[in-house]
């Protein structure tokens, strides 16, 4: 269409969503698919963050706010960072936003230009190179595979770093994979960082809170503080306390660039929900001895689905240090036929044997930058999952 922007067609709408809009239309059919697709917690919102809402609501809390947070939210976020990642910031330092994936928008909208790189490890979160290339950007990927953890190397940054690079972004524990930085791995990669100036730093900690096997959360502010005048510490709600659909995201970062996020915000969305805020500041300072029932039944759900996955020839299912996801490669499917003759010579042609035959949703490795693989949310129930787990094995031991 000759009215659309050239700035819109740069970008294409998320596979994740795709893939789960494509189960919900099937499951309105009757059709009975396991949704292994759409990154969300199957946990309820708290109760004590949900009265927190009521009650705003009823005082009257339904009014425009500061258009990047409340003054009691801002001080909720300075009091995690220091209470959980030993960094200091102060409310002028802090923006909060509708998502975290509106965090990212402003943040790079705001300083992105034509002829800027941007380092963007793979696998990848979907939206990281498309909101990139939105701004006039160019991502540069940097490919890790299962046989490094999913997880870049020093070398490899310092090799993908030119006069260009305006940012790296960095996701732990990651989305789609699991995988974690260690402090030492962080610290390593901090190295390279230092020498290099002109990059700064995207962390995003989306889902700091889900983690196993006893692994250390860090985030590279915190283990490296000479990068911390240009480092953007990205965080919110969705994860760890099951408010995806309250759509509150927030970071910590040098004054400059929260300004600039919020002079963008203020001619876009405005302030984010004033019910939503009152309710993450409740999130924030309320009790957080919940998020260990719910990381142990996490953990019992990775456990299960690595050791299924595994079970089937041509699978490779590495275990996550965190997040709800796994990503197995399955570069031992690939030339495969499937009952009906068909080759599976891609891992989105396998995702689609997947839901046509076995009734599995999950979204293939191509739409996270790494292939052949695909990524399984592990984000509901055992026997779901045993189920789906099931379906799959029944329907790689069918190819030929």
């Amino acid at each position: 269409m000759p009215f659309l922007s050239a700035a819109l067609g740069r970008i294409t709408p998320s596979p994740t969503l795709a893939m789960t809009s494509r189960t919900l239309e099937l499951q309105a059919k009757g059709v009975h698919v396991i949704g292994l697709a759409a990154g969300e917690p199957d946990f309820d919102t708290p109760d004590f963050v949900k009265e927190a809402a009521i009650e705003a609501i009823r005082a009257g809390k339904t009014k425009y706010t500061n258009v990047d947070g409340t003054p009691e939210l801002k001080a909720a976020i300075v009091a995690k960072f220091a209470r959980e990642n030993g960094l200091t910031y102060e409310a002028s330092q802090i923006s909060v936003n509708s998502g975290g994936k509106h965090t990212l928008f402003n943040a790079l909208v705001a300083t992105v230009e034509a002829g800027d790189e941007v380092i963007v490890p793979a696998p990848y979160w979907v939206s990281y190179p498309d909101i990139v290339q939105f701004a006039g950007g160019t991502p540069i990927f940097i490919r890790a595979g299962a046989n490094q953890g999913y997880k870049i190397l020093p070398e490899q940054l310092e090799a993908a770093i030119t006069p260009r690079t305006k940012w790296v972004i960095l996701n732990s524990p990651s989305n789609p994979t699991g995988a974690a930085y260690s402090e030492a791995e962080l610290k390593a990669l901090g190295e390279v960082l230092v020498r290099h100036p002109h990059v700064w730093i995207m962390n995003d900690d989306m889902y700091e809170h889900i983690v196993y096997d006893d692994f250390q959360f860090t985030t590279i502010a915190q283990v490296v503080p000479e990068l911390y005048e240009r480092t953007l510490t990205v965080n919110g709600c969705s994860k760890a306390y099951s408010m995806t659909g309250w759509r509150i995201g927030y970071a910590g970062g040098p004054v400059a660039l929260i300004k600039a996020m919020s002079k963008l915000q203020s001619q876009s969305t405005s302030n984010p929900s004033s019910i939503s805020q009152a309710a993450a500041v409740a999130a924030l300072n309320g009790p957080q001895d919940f998020l260990a029932d719910r990381n142990a039944a996490f953990q019992r759900r990775r456990d299960l689905v690595v050791r299924m996955l595994n079970a089937v020839d041509g699978i490779h299912c590495p275990t996550p240090e965190g997040a709800f996801y796994v990503y197995p490669d399955v570069t031992g499917l690939m030339g495969k036929q499937t009952p009906k003759g068909e080759i599976i010579d891609t891992d989105a042609k396998l995702i689609d044997y997947f839901l046509d035959e076995a009734r599995v949703a999950a979204v293939h490795g191509a739409a996270f930058g790494l292939s052949p693989a695909f990524r399984v949310s592990y984000a509901t129930s055992e026997e779901a999952l045993t189920d789906a787990c099931t379906r799959i094995q029944e329907a790689c031991a069918a190819l030929r």
